[in-house]
């Protein structure tokens, strides 16, 4: 076999029906219109976007979050499908490998749109960089894990698997490193009791994992839905044993929640347990107990214990909830810690500021969402046939 890349051979035509180029087409616009209202708001971002000086960082940056951490479990769970070639989810590793670059090049789109000057980011962060900064490793870590992960996949479209193996534990590796800064970026502001402490970089890893295999099932299913074919048994049992990944973080996951919360009430901080307050019994209500606890850990639990992991459907379906609720989850997390004024108590400021997305935060969010969508759709045209190669590495 050479090891030419060839579009001819990777290509996937089954993936490139009228339905699939229709649903391409209006991700295409909608991230188009994404960006367009993004670089708009480079003008006029306070005016466009709903963060003030209380409250600095909104949905774009929890949407952020959202894709980096989901690309690093993507990331993660590729590395170990290919290290140990006799895991069953080897299967699913190529497609991860793609889907955690793209899931994290969104986040970058979405972020780029967040700050008023990026390109000034791009340039200083080499002109001058800053060892000791959590954002400064942050970013320059994941820019690294990009590259890695674009060499990786190319030395899997060129079938030099032996290489790509270990370039994707650097990758990995890389993406650790990268989601516990993301986490130390709000675990160190001391200024923010809810967020302080060591917690967040141990519980953004678990996440990591918990979106990762959630994202795995979710993409592998739905390659398998525009194509108009039945999943074989080797892809059937590679979701299977992505299912008992997601099941067993999603009880980890809830664990933690749980004593994350319960922290905040029993010697913590007042203007924590005030934090924690919006999401128990405050203005973040529905969006913890119906979308973080409901949909994004109670119902997938549900569905995967009581179907005993026997439906890729229905394996799909609670992927597509834990997706679901670990977005909001993200928003909740940002948000509620910036919801507690630093002069609380004092007569003119309120007991709890407030913050709704507007229409152009919510576009440019979805744009993210859209793009990894587009991307998705792409891959499986283009790349299909590598993606389902199963018996090559």
């Amino acid at each position: 076999m050479t090891n030419i890349f060839s579009l001819t051979a990777t290509s996937d035509p089954d993936a490139a029906g009228t339905g699939a180029n229709a649903v391409t087409g209006i991700f295409a616009l909608i991230t188009l219109a994404g960006i367009i209202v993004g670089i708009y708001g480079f003008f006029i971002h306070h005016a466009f976007y709903n963060i003030t000086r209380e409250i600095p960082w909104g949905i774009l940056i929890s949407t952020y979050a959202f894709f980096a951490i989901t690309s690093t479990g993507l990331a993660l769970l590729a590395a170990i499908s290919h290290l140990f070639g006799g895991n069953r989810m080897a299967p699913l590793a190529s497609r991860m490998i793609w889907m955690s670059l793209i899931t994290l090049i969104s986040g970058f789109m979405v972020i780029g749109m967040e700050i008023v000057n990026p390109w000034r980011m791009a340039i200083w962060n080499i002109l001058s960089p800053n060892p000791t900064s959590n954002i400064w490793w942050m970013g320059t870590l994941y820019g690294m894990a990009v590259g890695f992960v674009v060499l990786e996949l190319w030395l899997i479209l060129t079938r030099r698997f032996a290489v790509a193996i270990w370039l994707g534990v650097i990758a990995a590796l890389t993406k650790i490193a990268a989601n516990s800064c993301l986490g130390g970026v709000f675990s160190t502001l001391a200024s923010h009791p809810f967020w302080f402490g060591g917690q967040l970089p141990i519980f953004f890893l678990t996440c990591a994992f918990t979106s990762g295999a959630a994202a795995a099932i979710v993409f592998t299913y739905f390659a398998s839905v525009i194509r108009g074919k039945k999943i074989d048994e080797t892809t059937f049992l590679g979701i299977r044993s992505a299912g008992k990944v997601l099941i067993l973080m999603l009880i980890l996951l809830s664990v933690a929640t749980f004593w994350k919360m319960i922290s905040f009430y029993v010697g913590g901080v007042e203007d924590a347990r005030a934090a924690a307050d919006t999401l128990v019994s405050g203005p973040l209500f529905i969006n913890f107990w119906v979308f973080e606890i409901t949909i994004g850990i109670i119902l997938p639990i549900l569905l995967l214990v009581v179907t005993r992991l026997k439906s890729a459907t229905v394996m799909a379906a609670a992927g597509l909830l834990t997706l679901i609720g670990m977005f909001v989850a993200r928003l909740n997390m940002v948000v509620a810690g910036q919801l507690v004024p630093h002069y609380k108590g004092f007569n003119e400021y309120a007991d709890l500021l407030t913050y709704t997305p507007s229409w152009a935060e919510w576009l440019v969010a979805m744009a993210g969402v859209t793009l990894t969508g587009m991307a998705f759709m792409l891959g499986e045209r283009f790349f299909g046939k590598a993606f389902n190669d199963h018996g090559s590495h």
